[in-house]
């Protein structure tokens, strides 16, 4: 088997951390000697073992007294470069030098300022055998989220929206009226127990009264995001229940009120998407899902402070209707989903 086989192994235990490990990445380790994989683990919850932690237990507890001679003719392999400092947890550089492993093969470097590098310099100054760089693109893509949070300071925010087959986003009466089928529902549920927070604004609030939950897919619901400059969504709106905590922009006050974080922003009509995405980071949201309305979507769009968009495209046709958004950028796939087409755009750096 191939480096890049194992690479592969490690990206698929790695997305096993999906919606649990937020803001950190997610990480796959797989350890390997005389051909045969003898440990795997991943970063399985924040604040708890990292993958390269797990993987050497595995391999502790299922060879015993064997354990330290195969760790120490063993390979290695981790997704993303093995930390140096002491977080939450102690460096796993310095577990895989103490165990006294051959070789380590690395997807990519950690971008974070505390690591980057720096894993690899210790291991190659305890005469580690080191790689890295397999299968980069396809580890960074794992981790757009957290590239995305250290390289840009914002979140990565994914659009998301239905479009009817002729182009309308929704009624203008303002009454909720759903153009995709109950299968892109389920979905778009999945999505939100893979994301950090869910963002609306004050008129999709009122119009829909959402709940914002992952009720119809296993997994915890995100942190909500209300957009209400003059607190005008009444308190018995969905949005206010127990069911998640809730941060709401305002331009009326700073107040914590149970499960309810009220945030209070100056001038929100100038720079709102750059003012959001701040604020975000600051709060370590690695990513959002901005779920409407229109005028929201359409700012973040504008300001190009945006990394995908999925938008569902219905059957049918209104004869009339609020325009959807209109985003440029490069489609990278395509899926139907049931009835329902789901389109999915990625932005260009520098578009």
């Amino acid at each position: 088997m191939t480096d890049e086989l194992y690479m592969q192994r490690c990206l698929e235990l790695a997305q096993l951390g999906m919606g649990s490990v937020s803001p950190n990445p997610m990480v796959g380790c797989v350890i390997v000697c005389g051909n045969k994989i003898i440990g795997e683990g991943y970063h399985e919850k924040y604040g708890q073992a990292h993958a390269e932690v797990n993987a050497v237990n595995q391999v502790l507890q299922t060879y015993g007294e064997q354990a330290e001679t195969l760790l120490a003719a063993a390979t290695a392999y981790v997704s993303l470069e093995p930390c140096a400092h002491f977080g939450k947890t102690p460096p796993c550089a310095d577990l895989l030098i103490r165990h006294q492993l051959k070789k380590v093969v690395i997807g990519n470097r950690d971008p974070f300022p505390d690591v980057n590098g720096k894993g690899i310099e210790r291991l190659k100054n305890a005469g580690i055998d080191v790689v890295s760089g397999v299968l980069e693109e396809e580890c960074t893509a794992v981790n757009k989220r957290f590239f995305t949070r250290i390289g840009q300071q914002r979140p990565y925010i994914i659009l998301k929206w239905a479009t009817t087959a002729n182009g309308y986003f929704a009624p203008k009466n303002a009454v909720q009226q759903w153009i995709s089928g109950p299968l892109a529902k389920v979905l778009v549920h999945k999505w939100r127990t893979e994301e950090d927070a869910i963002l609306v604004g004050s008129q999709t609030a009122v119009a829909d009264n959402p709940q914002l939950s992952s009720r119809e897919w296993p997994g915890k619901n995100p942190l909500r995001i209300l957009i209400d400059r003059k607190l005008k969504v009444l308190q018995s709106n969905h949005i206010y229940n127990d069911n998640a905590k809730t941060v709401i922009f305002n331009e009326v006050k700073t107040e914590v009120a149970g499960n309810i974080h009220y945030i209070q922003m100056e001038d929100m009509q100038y720079y709102l998407p750059q003012k959001i995405a701040f604020q975000l980071y600051l709060m370590d949201i690695q990513s959002v899902i901005i779920e409407g309305g229109a005028n929201i979507l359409n700012q973040f769009i504008q300001g190009n402070i945006w990394d995908e968009a999925r938008v569902f495209t219905s059957g049918t046709s209104w004869q009339e209707g609020i325009s959807s958004p209109q985003v440029n950028g490069v489609i990278t796939a395509q899926y139907q989903i049931d009835q329902d087409q789901l389109t999915i755009y990625q932005n260009q750096p520098n578009q």
